[in-house]
């Protein structure tokens, strides 16, 4: 995190952890005001890598799951890297900015990704470089914050994954349960735009943004995860994060068998928990009628305002859809109660 950005949130009494911002001292009513209100987010728990270079498209373009060729300054796109094996080992946004191309992706797998991409680079005129302090990284989500942010900016994008920019910033419209927005913006005009959304809107933490993600069906691969999944136990084709039209990337051939000759057996639920612990990314997820056997693996969890956990997690579809009694960590742990994703399954 750029150190004066740090500074600036401590003074708004940001408490941090583990390098992000925890919360801002209230977390249970962070936790509710997000999920029912307007509010605001520092995203530093973000990382970014930049790729630039004569063949910055080619070689992003035979490694990512979705066409590269679609991401221009006025269009961002959700999309995942495999492994030969067709296994996510990442999932991101990315963005274009001047020459660059930008992968957002959570902190801890930055320089993991930047080593398994440079593994491909050979001799591609290609650059890859952290790029985490190139911005200050906000996140917005509300109707009323939507009004506040277009207020102090050069405009919004209003369609899914567009993307406005200018000299100081560039604002991506993100999936969520309320409008909502995604900014990268210098350390300079970061306090105005902060600022600006505190009079009507709430600055909330870490857990209460990573919420709002879950409740918008979005997966993150975590260190956890890494490996565990391919790109359609995650749902990433039904949030436009796979191409099956771009041709060849690492892992395709896999991916391409699962979408056109493969039965899915697996796929990503929303679901609750009201555990004692706080859930684990990559903690697995047991039925009573199967109790030896995991039937699925968590994605992610962050607690909920009305109590308990809200998860994403990948389950085997026929226990999920049967009447099995799913539990976590054990057949003998808490249950765990599906809910309603934001978007629909395909039919079969």
């Amino acid at each position: 995190m750029i150190t004066e950005w740090k500074e600036f949130l401590e003074n708004a009494g940001a408490e941090f952890s583990d390098g992000g911002v925890a919360h801002y001292g209230n977390p249970p009513r962070e936790l509710s005001v997000a999920i029912t209100g307007n509010v605001f987010a520092d995203l530093s728990h973000y990382g970014l890598i930049s790729v630039h270079g004569d063949d910055a498209e080619t070689f992003l373009q035979g490694q990512l799951t979705n066409d590269i060729r679609k991401v221009d300054e006025q269009h961002s796109q959700f999309s995942g890297l495999c492994n030969a094996k067709g296994r996510l080992l990442a999932t991101f946004r990315v963005f274009r900015r001047g020459d660059s191309y930008y992968l957002c992706l959570p902190h801890q797998m930055v320089e993991e990704v930047i080593a398994q991409l440079r593994k491909y680079v050979l001799r591609s005129a290609v650059t890859l470089e952290e790029a985490s302090d190139t911005f200050v990284h906000l996140g917005v989500s509300g109707e009323v914050a939507e009004e506040d942010l277009a207020a102090v900016t050069n405009g919004i994008p209003q369609n899914l994954h567009e993307v406005v920019q200018d000299e100081d910033q560039l604002i991506v419209r993100v999936p969520g349960i309320h409008p909502s927005h995604e900014l990268f913006t210098t350390l300079e005009k970061a306090p105005e735009l902060w600022n600006a959304l505190n009079v009507r809107c709430a600055p909330i933490g870490e857990e209460a943004w990573r919420l709002l993600d879950i409740q918008a069906g979005i997966p993150v691969i975590l260190p956890e995860t890494r490996e565990a999944f391919v790109p359609q136990m995650v749902n990433l084709q039904l949030i436009d994060g796979v191409s099956f039209q771009k041709g060849c990337y690492t892992g395709q051939e896999i991916v391409a068998r699962m979408q056109y000759l493969g039965k899915l057996k697996r796929r990503m639920y929303r679901c609750h928990v009201d555990a004692e612990q706080h859930p684990q990314p990559g903690e697995e997820i047991y039925s009573r009628d199967v109790p030896e056997q995991s039937v699925g693996k968590l994605v992610s969890a962050a607690a909920h305002p009305d109590g308990g956990y809200a998860l994403l997690a990948v389950l085997q579809i026929s226990s999920a859809e049967g009447d099995e009694e799913l539990r976590l960590g054990s057949a003998e742990g808490p249950v765990i109660e599906l809910q309603h994703l934001p978007y629909p399954f395909p039919t079969e």
